[in-house]
């Protein structure tokens, strides 16, 4: 049996969790586990999953409402422990500062570029896996 990993997808928008979704893939890359995804819609839902573990990153729509992605993740930074890598979504390439400050390990720009988005997505799974080895 092969090894899954979880990617929490957060986003109000129903259409970019599918961007997401489709950008990624069922193995973002050859070299990383195949992905299961948790859709939340509102941060409550977020931290729920994040509360019951096993999730190995976290991809947050930084144009979210009422709670864009930028806050969740500034949020459980600050909340979760051992919090799994975050990579933000956001509207601009200059608002990359903005996720430096949410404390997020990358930012790609929507909509979602799917070679992109599944490079940085396989490059967050491959630090999961060797933080937890």
């Amino acid at each position: 049996m092969q090894p899954t990993a979880t990617v929490l997808v957060y986003s109000d928008d129903s259409n970019t969790r599918e961007q997401v979704r489709l950008a990624a893939g069922r193995r973002p890359a050859p070299d990383v586990p195949f992905v299961e995804f948790v859709e939340c819609a509102t941060p409550a839902a977020v931290l729920r999953e994040l509360d019951r573990g096993g999730v190995d990153v976290c991809v947050l729509d930084g144009e979210a409402v009422p709670m864009g992605g930028m806050g969740v993740c500034r949020q459980i930074k600050d909340e979760i422990f051992n919090c799994p890598p975050v990579l933000l979504l956001i509207g601009r390439p200059q608002d990359a500062w903005l996720a430096t400050w949410s404390r997020a390990e990358a930012a790609v720009t929507l909509p979602v570029d799917p070679v992109e988005f599944a490079a940085s997505l396989a490059s967050l799974l491959r630090q999961r896996k060797l933080q937890s080895a």
